[in-house]
């Protein structure tokens, strides 16, 4: 098995959830609770996946490549 590529998913999920009790209890109605959640769902997917794509980055040093070529089945070496 590989490593684990869902943590972005995983984060919008929780933050999905606590958007979704937080606006119960302030009262908001089910359809805009459940809009609200699902905007948070997205602002902190994308923000997770922005960070870990970012450290993925710079743990690969500064020439981009982190020693193991993930497209060697891709590539033409004649």
């Amino acid at each position: 098995m590989g490593k684990f590529r869902g943590w972005h998913i995983l984060a919008g999920i929780a933050a999905m959830l606590l958007t979704g009790i937080l606006g119960t209890v302030m009262g908001l109605n089910a359809t805009a609770a459940f809009m609200a959640s699902c905007v948070a769902f997205v602002a902190v997917a994308l923000w997770t996946d922005s960070r870990l794509t970012r450290r993925n980055r710079d743990a690969a040093g500064p020439d981009g490549s982190s020693g193991t070529d993930r497209n060697s089945a891709l590539r033409d070496e004649r």
